[in-house]
């Protein structure tokens, strides 16, 4: 980069921190829509970004590298829909990437009772090959950015695509957040932090084997947040004082990672008390 592109992109940041509330809060986070084919599977993948605009420019200017965060949508939803976890994401600096999992052409999902994770095993694998797909070119597009350390967000089937990455590829996670995720076990190896937000809606059951013990949790350093939230709830589809309870949470989780960066992997207590979580 030439000195007077890095004096640009500095000046830009200046501007941008000394704006109005008003103009930060409104116009501070970019949003971008991209669609790339993979010519390998004929299939089109197709990704919303979320990126802070002064945070972007530092990674430009070399000052630091964006975290990046994978959101994963539920099923029958779409990766849109979840601005409500995208914006508290990229309002702390991450580059936030939401994959749409699901095409209109695409085999509805199925369970199969007795098959690995209820059947659902191939839609777990398409996933991780959206989000290698998406990371390759985000790479390209965005290169100043951490793709080596990821923060894997996930509602219901996209906790258990998130979930399934972890299994499949624990270096490159460093978080996983799921929401109501019933099918793929927990990671427990303590890899990965885990927090996990737990509904109490009768038509969306927990597979037996998904959730630790409370034995287990605490050693692996695993939050898991029991709600009276419906399962439905979890995205932009319910009520405020969901997506809000969910954001402050989800900033909290965030704020004591980020304070114990790089640190090793110790049991950690609970961020939120789980009775504080009610509708």
């Amino acid at each position: 980069m030439t000195i007077k592109k890095k004096l640009f992109v500095l000046l830009g940041i200046l501007v941008l921190a000394t704006a109005q509330y008003y103009l930060a809060s409104k116009f501070a986070i970019r949003h971008e829509t991209v669609s790339w084919l993979d010519a390998s599977r004929n299939r089109e993948v197709v990704v919303a970004l979320a990126v802070r605009r002064d945070v972007e420019m530092k990674a430009i200017a070399g000052i630091q590298k964006l975290p990046v965060a994978i959101v994963s949508h539920g099923n029958t939803v779409r990766n849109t829909e979840y601005s409500f976890i995208a914006n508290v994401l990229a309002a702390r600096g991450y580059l936030v990437a939401s994959i749409q999992h699901d095409l209109p052409s695409d085999v509805p999902l199925m369970t199969k009772p007795g098959s690995l994770y209820v059947g659902r095993l191939g839609v777990y694998e398409r996933g991780l090959k959206n989000i290698f797909f998406a990371l390759g070119n985000l790479k390209k597009l965005m290169p100043d950015a951490d793709y080596d350390h990821l923060t894997l967000v996930g509602h219901s089937n996209g906790g258990d695509i998130s979930m399934f990455f972890a299994q499949q590829h624990p270096e490159m996670v460093r978080r996983v957040v799921t929401l109501d995720n019933l099918r793929v076990p927990f990671v427990t190896s303590g890899a990965a932090r885990i927090l996990s937000f737990r509904s109490n809606d009768p038509r969306f059951k927990t597979d037996p084997g998904v959730l630790p013990d409370d034995q287990t949790a605490k050693e692996a350093g695993i939050d898991i947040v029991p709600t009276d939230f419906q399962h439905t709830d979890m995205s932009d589809r319910g009520p405020d004082e969901v997506k809000e309870k969910i954001q402050s949470t989800l900033d909290q989780f965030l704020s004591k990672e980020e304070a114990s960066n790089l640190a090793p992997v110790v049991p950690r207590k609970p961020v939120i008390d789980p009775r504080a979580m009610g509708p």
